[in-house]
């Protein structure tokens, strides 16, 4: 009786106080649960949308992938119109209409993201797939740089003619140093800066007008990919050589 007057503020008497007077008094801070309470609010509100977000565009890409399979396109196909509209997003970026070009590339992106979903729902899976798709990506990306490099001439910016090179390079050398590592060890997959997040950067700095950017993460990330896939393929292929060979 005497712990549930402590928190109630019930005495023998019949006198209440607030339970916010009482709860202070014992040392409960309440606008730290309060503010605890709101975040986690917050965070399960978050978690709640992404997930219908994803749910969402799931939805969206396995009704397109349902009709493209139903029309008997072949993937390879679909491979080559992701790259002709990123020769269109690049004339875009040429002519500086960022937003527009970032649009572009968005359409691109949904025929990189289906290709290869559609070759596997047609039992159409080859290694020329792979290969093809893979050199097609290649194209893509400079197709993109490109237009961002005649852009920048264009307005006589130097700096960023340079800046999209190192970007050039940078993202050739994050494809190139995993198909070499993976002649010489098992898998390379290390690194956080692959084709799909430098397109996501890319769409990002063309429609918010933040490609200066964009660009600066893109050459720095992925030069450091570079160096990780390096690393990593040196430390494998050092404890590969020295690992005891079975007889």
């Amino acid at each position: 009786m005497q712990g549930w007057e402590q928190y109630t503020g019930k005495s023998s008497a019949g006198n209440t106080e607030p339970p916010q007077i009482i709860m202070a008094t014992h040392g409960i801070d309440l606008d730290a649960e309060s503010r605890e309470g709101r975040w986690t609010h917050l965070v399960r509100q978050l978690r709640s949308g992404t997930w219908l977000i994803g749910a969402g565009c799931q939805w969206l890409l396995v009704r397109i992938v349902r009709a493209l399979s139903l029309s008997r396109i072949h993937p390879n196909a679909l491979t080559s119109l992701g790259l002709v509209l990123n020769i269109v997003a690049a004339v875009l970026f040429g002519q500086g209409r960022f937003f527009a070009a970032g649009l572009v590339v968005v359409g691109a992106g949904v025929f990189d993201m289906v290709d290869g979903r559609v070759a596997r729902v047609t039992n159409r899976v080859t290694p020329f797939g792979a290969f093809f798709d893979s050199v097609i990506d290649r194209y893509s990306d400079m197709a993109l740089y490109m237009g961002l490099l005649v852009h920048y001439a264009r307005a006589e910016r130097f700096f960023y003619v340079v800046l999209v090179a190192v970007v050039m390079a940078g993202s050739v050398m994050v494809s190139y140093s995993r198909a070499r590592a993976e002649s010489l060890i098992a898998s390379c997959k290390v690194g956080f800066l692959e084709r799909p997040e430098r397109v996501v950067l890319i769409i990002i700095g063309a429609l918010w007008n933040r490609m200066a950017a964009v660009l600066w993460i893109i050459a720095v990330l992925s030069n450091i990919t570079v160096v990780h896939r390096i690393v990593y393929t040196w430390q494998h292929a050092r404890s590969d050589a020295s690992s005891p060979t079975p007889e």
